[in-house]
């Protein structure tokens, strides 16, 4: 039809002049739109007005399966659909029972066909409104939201006509307060309006501040179970808003039945060439905690299509890490596993011209508008023996591609299948030459494994309409790709690329240096995963990005540890202390509780001598107003002895440096309480101590209107300090790498891997809460 004539038709149904041309941009809209126009145009035989062209519109961009267009159209035409909110209702009826045939008697139920509302009700239904809000009404008059009222018209009202129900709003508010006043075309000052992304990412902030310590947060299951998400029962994806159907789509959905019981399936597909940080925590407790939850399977399988970039180092890290954080896969799966089925499929998909082999290069592909392939359009069969040299190695990498024939939401045009590659593969070799991209394989993957919930983060929202397409294109069974926000932290980075480039410059020392948030990382700085998986509870599964402050995980790392980690007394910066009036002729043993708070839990013994270290910051010759610790004439008490110390002598080096102190001791019991008790240790273990700080002095380092020189030159100087020489009491003699403790006063720490005989080392995992009133 002539663009004319179309232009004529659709403005015939009531659309602008303007919104005819601009449909007709669309192709599918405007094939639709035609065709209902016809249909009706046959149905009636005469004209069709505004209100029935308007609603015809609404059918042809609204209905996702062409099959029911004749159905409804005819119930448009014959009026026994005449408003939008049966025409809602119409529309998804039909895409929630893409089943044939259509039971017209539920249907019209569903539909409220032949139901009339009379004036006199919508008189009423509005009247009750206006009871209900009545005093507000006459407080804020003609500032008042009418939009409620009339909301609350339609509720009472499901089928009533919005511009009737409108009409009556108008008609019985001006009534009750007469005609508009000067003050009520005053403008209403505007209350900004947090977006709704703002006011998720806020919720999960004050989830993890306030959460399971004032008992509020629920469990990572709680939040997954049952009905919490929303999300599809198991085959029943086609209730999904968005969800595209074919005549094959409910067949299908019974083979998947038959095939997985009714059962979850989940899958955590990452990618071998790098090692799982923070945000992949919150990825793997959302894809095996909701299978968990709802008494499914989880998959994990590797995103194994690029070899040049993996390595094995990285499967084990990651199937370690999985099964740190508690999970373990139903199965371990890799892509690489189906690649004969997708060649198979591949070569199926040119069949029915859904593809074809491209030469353009990649750098002509970059960029927002890419010019459209000259090979689109080249026969099938030229494809099919193109795509065979490809598999038997006849071009160069970068010679040839195969492309999908579709249209992205982001606008990409024909993303890539497959490429070229002659890099072997870690488990099939030299077998192929060609892999298939993500955008190719991930739908494909999901649904050879029958996965039910294909969950992923919002950047690959883009993605889904490829998803949907390539399902349906080759009849395969189609999972629902549901999206989620993304996990990260202040005072870091994440990317693959920009850790790198961080160990390359020797700022770190690898993918598990304890100041980066890899897993690894988290693990080695003594994060116990409980705490990891506690935090991403508390975020919850948010829609929006969230961007958390470092100390929110700090804060769930002190929850677990408080009630795991035994006590223990460390000295960072010795001061030794020589007791003239030692009560015995030799060292007492002191009995030191594992966990203070509960004295079931067992206690340690470590030797109480003449000689013992303090921290040099316990004493001062000279104290300021409000100092608490040892000072002359002013005795503390050390910590589980029972025994207050008082100063006697100080002796100074040659610099004046404090060298020794020499005290007496007493009794607790025996004289006036002192003010404060602190920690000492005596014939200590010498060890290594790593005191951490954030990597990076700004908030966002990979900002540049934060740090306009980049992320490299924001380093934080001081994020590592090592204490060559800590004393550490020798009841920690025999811990192990990844043992931890409560140094007590200082903070929390883990033995580092870095250990061996005869030499501990130890990473501050988190500082003990700050205390106002400490000095």
């Amino acid at each position: 039809m002539a663009t004319a004539d179309s232009v004529s038709l659709f403005t015939g149904l009531g659309l602008s002049e303007h919104k005819a041309r601009e449909t007709l941009k669309n192709a599918a809209l405007s094939a639709q739109l035609r065709e209902a126009a016809t249909q009706a145009q046959q149905t009636l035989g005469s004209a069709i007005d505004k209100a029935t062209g308007t609603l015809l519109y609404g059918v042809a961009s609204r209905l996702r399966d062409p099959r029911r267009l004749p159905f409804l159209v005819r119930y448009v035409a014959n009026k026994k659909i005449h408003t939008e909110a049966q025409l809602s209702a119409a529309l998804e009826y039909v895409r929630s029972h893409p089943l044939d045939p259509i039971d017209p008697v539920d249907f019209e139920r569903e539909c409220g066909v032949g139901i009339e509302v009379t004036p006199e009700q919508i008189e009423a239904a509005v009247e009750v409104a206006i009871q209900r809000h009545r005093p507000q009404l006459l407080e804020e008059r003609y500032h008042f939201n009418m939009g409620l009222l009339m909301g609350e018209a339609r509720a009472a009202l499901k089928w009533a006509d919005g511009k009737m129900i409108k009409h009556e709003v108008d008609m019985q508010v001006l009534h009750l307060l007469g005609p508009k006043r000067e003050t009520d075309l005053e403008k209403k000052p505007k209350v900004a309006k947090a977006r709704p992304e703002e006011t998720e990412q806020r919720a999960a902030k004050d989830a993890v501040e306030n959460g399971e310590a004032a008992g509020q947060a629920l469990s990572l299951m709680e939040q997954l179970r049952g009905e919490a998400l929303k999300f599809h029962k198991p085959g029943e994806n086609y209730k999904t808003p968005g969800y595209v159907t074919t005549a094959h789509t409910m067949e299908l959905l019974r083979q998947h039945l038959a095939v997985t019981g009714g059962q979850v399936r989940t899958r955590f597909p990452p990618e071998p060439n790098g090692i799982l940080h923070i945000g992949h925590a919150k990825a793997i407790n959302f894809n095996f905690g909701y299978a968990k939850a709802n008494n499914g399977i989880c998959f994990l399988r590797f995103d194994d299509t690029n070899p040049e970039k993996e390595e094995a180092r990285f499967f084990t890290a990651i199937c370690d890490m999985v099964a740190w954080l508690g999970y373990t896969p139903y199965k371990v799966t890799y892509a690489s596993d189906y690649f004969d089925q997708l060649y198979v499929w591949a070569v199926e998909l040119i069949r029915r011209g859904q593809a074809y082999v491209c030469h353009q290069r990649g750098e002509e592909l970059k960029g927002h508008n890419p010019p459209p392939s000259p090979w689109r359009d080249r026969p099938i069969e030229e494809s099919l023996l193109l795509f065979e040299a490809m598999r038997k190695g006849k071009f160069a990498e970068g010679e040839a591609t195969l492309r999908m024939k579709l249209v992205m939401e982001d606008g990409k045009m024909d993303p890539v299948a497959y490429r070229v590659k002659y890099t072997p593969h870690h488990r099939t070799g030299d077998t192929w030459c060609i892999y298939p991209t993500y955008d190719y394989t991930h739908c494909l993957c999901d649904s050879i494994e029958h996965i039910t919930h294909s969950l992923c983060t919002k950047e690959f929202q883009a993605r889904r309409s490829s998803y949907f397409w390539l399902c349906n294109a080759l009849d395969v069974y189609c999972p629902v790709q549901w999206e989620y926000g993304r996990l990260n932290l202040h005072y870091a980075v994440v990317s693959k690329r920009k850790i790198l480039q961080l160990v390359a410059n020797g700022a770190v020392r690898d993918w598990d240096d304890p100041r980066l948030f890899t897993l690894t990382a988290l693990r080695r700085r003594g994060f116990p995963p409980e705490a990891i998986n506690n935090f991403c509870a508390r975020v919850g599964v948010t829609v929006a990005q969230t961007t958390m402050e470092p100390h929110l995980l700090e804060a769930c790392v002190r929850d677990v540890l408080n009630d795991t980690a035994p006590r223990a007394m460390a000295v960072l910066e010795p001061l030794q202390v020589l007791i003239t009036s030692f009560p015995a002729a030799k060292p007492l043993d002191i009995q030191v509780p594992n966990f203070p708070a509960d004295e079931t839990k067992g206690s340690h013994q470590v030797p109480f001598g003449p000689i013992v270290f303090i921290e040099r910051t316990d004493f001062k010759e000279e104290p300021e107003p409000g100092y608490k610790r040892l000072a002359r004439g002013q005795p503390v008490g050390l910590r589980h002895t029972g025994y207050v110390i008082e100063l006697q002598r100080v002796t100074k080096g040659p610099g004046g440096c404090v060298e020794s102190l020499e005290v007496t001791c007493r009794k607790a019991d025996a004289g006036e309480k002192p003010k404060a008790f602190i920690h000492w240790v005596s014939q200590p273990l010498t060890c290594e101590i790593r005191l951490y700080e954030p990597l990076f002095q700004h908030k966002n380092p990979e900002d540049p209107a934060e740090v306009p020189g980049g992320f490299l030159s924001d380093l934080n100087p001081a994020s590592l300090r090592v204490v060559e020489a800590a004393l550490v009491d020798c009841s920690v003699a025999r811990a192990k790498p990844f043992d931890k403790f409560q140094f007590e006063r200082l903070g929390y720490f883990s033995v580092d891997p870095d250990s061996h005989e005869g030499q501990l080392v130890f990473n501050r995992t988190v500082t003990l809460k700050e205390d106002p009133g400490k000095v």
